[in-house]
């Protein structure tokens, strides 16, 4: 191992750091990891440029932050099953340019994610990332009470619908998948367990709706909450380049990844590590 000093750029006053002097590739001390933690803990996305990573190097340094998730519905790479390989070009459109936080149909949904550009277009394609702890601070104090105290339900079904899994070919696994990942019931807010603070916690893809109001009152609270979180002022755009990393919170952030690149190709490798059960 080698003693490492890095350095942090901060890139808005609301959320996202570039990071310097870093190697992922490289076998960190765990000094080193604990201060990418904490890093992230304060910076909520974390850029790492000029990298060089394999998948089983992805997803060894993503290891090294807790237990590692398998995605059901896209394939793993060969390599290492664990990351999982988002490909787009003119066959084939991407679909995430939707404000959500990954994978919050499970019980312990992730804790964070790491993100490796291998192929990126000249132009297009940028992601951005927003700040729910802002997102739910600047609700006025009646709000916040009232957010408090409700739940939601996120299913994997309203995101993975019978379309996808017909246009990809995979109807013959379809009810089995909706079997495995029952809707699950999450905390509009969500508290950090170490600060007591808290962040919005629903999303446009998997937040199927509110638990104890009307359809109609669950729609228009949730379309209010997610318009409210999409704020320019809680966010950080980021352009790619190849050889970057992306490290962010998913249980404090939620992302939105541009398709205007289409039919262009833009290729990326994600390892996502799972986390506790919200509170």
């Amino acid at each position: 191992m080698v003693d490492v000093r890095f350095q942090t750029v901060p890139l808005t006053p609301a959320i996202g750091a570039t990071v310097e002097g870093v190697d992922l590739a490289a076998l960190l001390p765990d000094a080193t990891i604990a201060e990418i933690r904490a890093a992230l803990d304060q910076h909520l996305v974390l850029f790492f440029e000029g990298q060089s990573l394999t998948p089983r190097a992805q997803r060894d340094f993503a290891a090294r932050f807790g237990e590692l998730y398998v995605h059901p519905f896209y394939p793993g790479h060969p390599d290492a099953r664990e990351v999982m390989v988002l490909a787009h070009d003119a066959t084939h459109r991407a679909n995430s340019d939707r404000w959500h936080n990954d994978v919050t149909y499970l019980e312990r949904p992730p804790q964070a994610a790491v993100l490796y550009a291998e192929e990126i277009p000249e132009i297009g394609g940028d992601t951005l990332w927003a700040n729910m702890y802002l997102a739910h601070e600047t609700l006025s104090e009646p709000l916040r009470q009232l957010v408090s105290g409700l739940r939601a339900v996120h299913s994997f079904a309203k995101n993975f619908t019978p379309e996808r899994f017909t246009a990809l070919g995979m109807d013959e696994r379809r009810e089995q998948m909706y079997a495995a990942h029952p809707p699950v019931s999450h905390p509009v807010a969500r508290t950090n367990s170490e600060t007591g603070r808290k962040a919005l916690y629903v999303n446009a893809d998997f937040t199927s709706h509110i638990e104890g109001l009307s359809a109609r009152e669950s729609e228009l609270l949730l379309r209010f909450l997610f318009e409210h979180m999409a704020q320019p002022e809680f966010q950080v755009r980021w352009r790619w380049k190849a050889g970057t990393v992306a490290m962010w919170d998913n249980r404090w952030t939620q992302h939105c990844a541009l398709a205007d690149y289409f039919p262009r190709s833009r290729r990326v490798r994600r390892v996502t590590i799972l986390g506790e059960r919200p509170v």
